[in-house]
């Protein structure tokens, strides 16, 4: 019996609306899915910001790394020229329980605060470790977060090798393997469930591909154009 793969939004919904803005995750919400996938980096102040890059220069009216910035200074800056960007806190209270979100963690050191995040969303505001995913290509943030709190999920990004993926995954009780769709094939598929893992892809949003990733049995289809999957 076929799996039906979950729907996840891309920075939201990417392809309508700038990435990563609380306005780009409404829009994902409103189109149903069962996930939103988000990038954060910590600031000079030391809070979690949701943004993708590393510098401001492509998608801000700012200039440099995002890291030398304080929150007062990347609130002050225009996403787009009209979006704010947000806050990790701000994204929980918009997506409120409503699907599962994808925290990868994209900027250095950002395992510690965003494991302190989850623990007071579960202690405090009636989540569960269910509601989260944490995520990188950054094999020593997801130590991190492993040795902080074993029962957050964890999924190990890769754009080279399954194998090797699964491999690390082992060392650290991952959940899944979130592969780029260019290196998925049917029988890495088959060989990830049997040893144990989910598979979510990105990022796949034309239509061939999406019905491919279906048919191979993928548990997640990460898209910019989640109305579409």
């Amino acid at each position: 019996m076929k799996i039906r793969s979950l729907v996840v939004g891309h920075r939201g919904a990417k392809a309508y609306l700038a990435e990563n803005t609380l306005e780009s995750i409404q829009l994902a919400l409103d189109f149903k899915v069962d996930g939103i996938e988000i990038d954060v980096h910590a600031c000079a102040t030391g809070e979690l910001v949701v943004f993708h890059d590393f510098t401001l220069d492509r998608m801000t009216n700012g200039e440099g790394e995002l890291a030398k910035y304080s929150l007062e200074e990347l609130k002050a800056l225009k996403v787009n020229g009209e979006f704010e960007i947000p806050t990790l806190e701000e994204v929980l209270n918009l997506i409120d329980r409503n699907c599962i979100l994808n925290i990868e963690l994209k900027g250095k050191q950002t395992a510690g605060k965003t494991c302190e995040i989850i623990k007071d969303y579960i202690a405090n505001k009636g989540w569960e470790y269910a509601h989260f995913l944490v995520s990188s290509f950054q094999h020593h943030e997801l130590e991190a977060v492993f040795h902080s709190d074993e029962n957050i999920p964890l999924g190990v990004l890769t754009k080279a090798s399954m194998a090797e993926a699964m491999e690390f995954a082992e060392t650290i009780k991952a959940e899944a393997i979130h592969p780029n769709f260019a290196i998925v094939t049917r029988d890495n598929v088959a060989l990830a469930h049997r040893t144990g893992y989910k598979v979510n892809v990105w990022t796949v949003n034309d239509k061939e591909t999406i019905e491919r990733m279906k048919d191979y049995g993928v548990d997640a289809i990460i898209s910019d154009v989640p109305d579409q999957v």
